[in-house]
C-alpha cells in the first residue's frame, strides 16, 4: 500500500524514449534552452522544428515529431552536459559549431537574453568542446541573421 502511495507521487517512466543520437541531444538542448525562461512560446516551437529541419532534411512534420521527442528527453533527461557530451563525442567540429548555432538561434529569438538560457548556452559550449570565441562568434553570426530578416 505505501509502495503505491510512493509511485503516485513519483514522475511517469520514460522506458519508451530513444537512445539520444547527435540530433536528438541537440533538439532537447534547444527544448531546454527555449523552455528556461518559463515561458516555451510558439515561436520557439516553430523555430526549433525549422532548425531541425535545415540541419537533418526533415520535412515540417518529421521535424515536429523529432522536436517532440526531445521535449520528453529534456523533460525525463539527466543534465546539460549529458546532451553536450554527446554531441561532441558523436560530431566533427564543424556540427558542434552548427549546434552552437542553433542554440543561440532559439535564445535570441524572442529578443531577450535570460540568464537561465545563458547558462544552458554556456553549460552547452563546454561541454561540446568549443571555446569562449565559437560561442561569441556564434552569437553575433546568429544576430546579424535576425537583424537581416
Amino acid at each position: 500500500m505505501l509502495k503505491k502511495l510512493f509511485q503516485a507521487f513519483r514522475p511517469p517512466q520514460h522506458d519508451n524514449l530513444p537512445d539520444p543520437d547527435a540530433e536528438l541531444a541537440l533538439g532537447a538542448l534547444m527544448v531546454r534552452v527555449a523552455q528556461a525562461d518559463r515561458d516555451y512560446k510558439l515561436e520557439e516551437i516553430s523555430l526549433i522544428d525549422r532548425i531541425l529541419a535545415r540541419l537533418y532534411q526533415h520535412n515540417a512534420i518529421e521535424a515536429a515529431k523529432v522536436r517532440a521527442t526531445c521535449e520528453k528527453l529534456h523533460a525525463a533527461a539527466p543534465d546539460t552536459d549529458t546532451f553536450g557530451k554527446l554531441i561532441r563525442e558523436t560530431t566533427d567540429l564543424q556540427e558542434r559549431l552548427a549546434a552552437l548555432d542553433a542554440l543561440w538561434e532559439v535564445v535570441l529569438a524572442d529578443g531577450n537574453s535570460d540568464e537561465g538560457e545563458m547558462k544552458i548556452v554556456e553549460e552547452s559550449r563546454i561541454a561540446m568542446g568549443l571555446s569562449y570565441k565559437d560561442s561569441q562568434t556564434a552569437r553575433e553570426r546568429m544576430q546579424r541573421r535576425l537583424e537581416e530578416r
